[in-house]
């Protein structure tokens, strides 16, 4: 390949199985917001439950997003919202399933990215000091290449 080539990886000769990733976000913002959203008061609406469908949208059209990522028949998508009122944050978990030939961590980090700004967008009106960080996977599993799960 020369240099600067770009093309999708091959994927045909890869065993059809049952694959699955976790991805997470954190969302921290001041505690005034935190306690707004928890009390229903945030101006845009039930904030969580937007970036539930938000995260669900984003794995089934990643794709679509990132130019070499397969499309792939997704069985499930899960959304986990954990609220931490010390830390002022909420840890968006995203669990993608799917029987095929390639995995689903970019699904999985495409999911708790778009929850994760989905927040943001719906929290903006009444905090400006938002701030997403420690994307990542967490843990994956099915596939050639087998499980893993991040240490610490």
């Amino acid at each position: 390949m020369d240099s600067g080539d770009i093309r999708m990886a091959d994927i045909s000769e890869k065993s059809q199985t049952k694959r699955m990733a976790i991805a997470q976000a954190k969302v921290f913002m001041k505690r005034d917001t935190l306690s707004k959203l928890i009390k229903g008061k945030i101006p845009k609406g039930n904030v969580l439950a937007c970036a539930n469908i938000a995260g669900i949208m984003a794995a089934k059209k990643t794709s679509e997003l990132l130019p070499l990522c397969h499309p792939l028949e997704i069985t499930d998508v899960k959304l986990e919202f954990d609220i931490d009122e010390k830390k002022a944050c909420i840890l968006v978990k995203a669990i993608v399933s799917v029987l095929g030939r390639t995995g689903v961590e970019m699904e999985a980090l495409t999911a708790a990215s778009i929850a994760s700004l989905t927040i943001y967008d719906m929290c903006k009106p009444v905090d400006k000091d938002i701030v997403i960080s420690d994307i990542m996977l967490l843990e994956k599993s099915g596939g050639k290449s087998g499980a893993y799960k991040r240490q610490g």
